[in-house]
C-alpha cells in the first residue's frame, strides 16, 4: 500500500522559510525594496503562495515580526527586573538583521492604512500588552505607554543612526522607564 503524496513541496516549514527570506531580504534591499516578488524569489516559492497566507505586505511582514520576537522573556525577581530585561530583549529583538528595518517600514505604512494598523495592534501589540499587563499588574493604558516608550525610542535611534542602540543606552533607556513603573 503506497501512500498518497500531494503534488509540490511539503507545507510545513514553508512559514519558517517565508519569514527568514523575509528579513533578509528587507536586511538587504530595505523595506520598500522587498516587494513580495523578490521575498517570493528570495523563499524559493511561488508568488501565490504567499499570497495565499498573507494578503498584504504588511500582514506578511507583521507575522514575521510576531515570529521573529517570539514570547517575551518574564524572568526576573521583581517588576524591576522584569521590566529590565523585557527592554533588553526588545532591544535585541530590533537589532537583529531586517527586524528593526521591517518594523519601522510596517509602521510607516500603517500610517495611512487604518487595516494594516488594526492588524499590527490585534496580531502585534496586544498579545505582548496582555503578557505583560498581566505580569505587572498595571492597566492597559501604562502597559501601552511602556511599549511606546521602548519601541518607539529603539526604533527612532535605528532611524537615525542606521544602526540599534549601543548596550550602555539601552541600559539607561531600561532604568528610565523602571523609574517610571516603581
Amino acid at each position: 500500500m503506497s501512500s498518497a503524496k500531494s503534488p509540490g513541496r511539503p507545507r510545513a516549514g514553508i512559514d519558517a522559510e517565508v519569514f527568514a527570506a523575509t528579513l533578509r531580504t528587507v536586511h538587504e534591499l530595505g523595506y520598500a525594496g522587498a516587494t513580495m516578488d523578490r521575498i517570493a524569489a528570495a523563499a524559493g516559492v511561488a508568488k501565490t503562495t504567499i499570497y495565499r497566507r498573507w494578503p498584504s505586505k504588511g500582514a506578511l511582514i507583521t507575522d514575521c515580526l510576531v515570529h521573529a520576537f517570539g514570547p517575551v522573556p518574564l524572568e526576573g525577581e521583581g517588576r524591576q527586573e522584569v521590566l529590565t530585561r523585557a527592554v533588553h530583549w526588545a532591544a535585541a529583538k530590533i537589532a537583529e538583521p531586517g527586524v528593526g528595518a521591517a518594523f519601522a517600514g510596517v509602521f510607516v505604512d500603517a500610517v495611512n492604512d487604518p487595516a494594516l494598523r488594526e492588524v499590527l495592534t490585534t496580531r502585534l501589540q496586544d498579545p505582548y500588552r496582555v503578557v505583560l499587563q498581566d505580569a505587572l499588574g498595571e492597566p492597559e493604558n501604562r502597559v501601552l505607554l511602556f511599549i511606546d516608550v521602548v519601541v518607539g525610542t529603539l526604533l527612532h535611534r535605528m532611524g537615525i543612526t542606521g544602526g540599534p542602540m549601543a548596550e550602555a543606552d539601552v541600559a539607561v533607556l531600561a532604568e528610565m522607564v523602571v523609574r517610571q513603573f516603581r
